[in-house]
């Protein structure tokens, strides 16, 4: 697996397994290429299982960009977050997940399925995957995140 763009790492809990299922058929209508990481149903699954292999391929640079969903999106934002390099932000409107891109140069976008409706997700999704990075000050304190080795 490549640093390609086009591919979109993808995981949530079964709170959001519905929303996780929208998300992946917007995201395959827009011709990304998703790697699924579950769930896979809406049977009870524990999150941390889900986003934490899922975060570590973000981590290792196997994937540029991810999703994460669960009912509130703080439990799988908390868990990606755990890793050095990956900058997941929980956002829950366009304008946060537009902000999380250019001023904290997020890579993983994580989402609350029981709060936000299809039409805002798949807005977020637009405005997630095609906001770049404005670097300058924000470099300096994206640099700042991670802790000190």
């Amino acid at each position: 697996m490549g640093k390609n763009d086009d591919f979109i790492a993808l995981g949530c809990d079964h709170a959001a397994y519905e929303m996780k299922e929208l998300v992946k058929e917007w995201l395959s209508l827009h011709k990304y290429n998703v790697q699924d990481f579950g769930c896979n149903s809406a049977e009870s699954v524990d999150y941390p299982d889900i986003i934490h292999p899922l975060a570590a391929a973000v981590d290792n640079g196997s994937y540029k960009r991810a999703i994460i969903l669960c009912g509130s999106g703080i439990g799988v934002s908390i868990v990606a977050n755990k890793y050095p390099n990956v900058r997941a932000a929980l956002c829950c409107d366009v304008e946060r997940a537009k902000l999380s891109r250019m001023h904290n140069d997020a890579n993983i976008l994580a989402l609350a399925g029981r709060f936000l409706n299809k039409e805002t997700v798949f807005e977020m999704l637009e405005v997630f995957l095609n906001t770049n990075f404005e670097g300058g000050r924000h470099q300096r304190r994206v640099e700042k995140i991670r802790i000190a080795d």
